[in-house]
């Protein structure tokens, strides 16, 4: 048992490091150096994109989130900030970088996923569904 726990333990800190050095260089590479995932699932797309930083619950405690300069916010909380409204266009716009935030709330320390989402050449509307199914996911997640 103990080494089970031990092999789990190791498992999950990787899994951890990992991700938070795939989102430190993500910051610092142009899209097109990035690996995009096959998947188009937004659960998928969320795990390997954005838990490193607003964490596996969207609750903001990711594994990068204490590295960052700006308060990574809790991603299950959208709809309350909205009056109870999930504002799905508003924060597909966010994820693809067509709006940002305004100079109120500081730097867009967020990656720009729109062009992430769309290197593949072959069908760049692809990234427009990785986008939509990735918002959709944040919908599930309001509390």
């Amino acid at each position: 048992m103990a080494m089970l726990r031990a092999c789990c333990c190791a498992w999950v800190f990787a899994w951890a490091f990992s991700g938070a050095v795939f989102a430190q260089n993500l910051l610092h590479q142009p899209p097109e150096t990035t690996r995009i995932i096959p998947s188009i699932e937004g659960s998928d797309l969320y795990k390997t994109y954005c838990a490193t930083c607003h964490g596996v619950d969207g609750k903001g405690g990711g594994p990068m989130a204490q590295a960052l300069t700006a308060h990574v916010p809790d991603l299950t909380r959208i709809a309350r900030r909205n009056h109870g409204k999930f504002p799905l266009e508003q924060i597909e716009r966010y994820i693809s970088g067509e709006e940002s935030v305004t100079p109120a709330h500081g730097s867009r320390e967020m990656p720009i996923w729109g062009p992430v989402f769309s290197q593949i050449e072959f069908d760049l509307d692809l990234g427009r569904v990785r986008i939509h199914n990735l918002a959709k996911y944040l919908e599930t997640i309001q509390r």
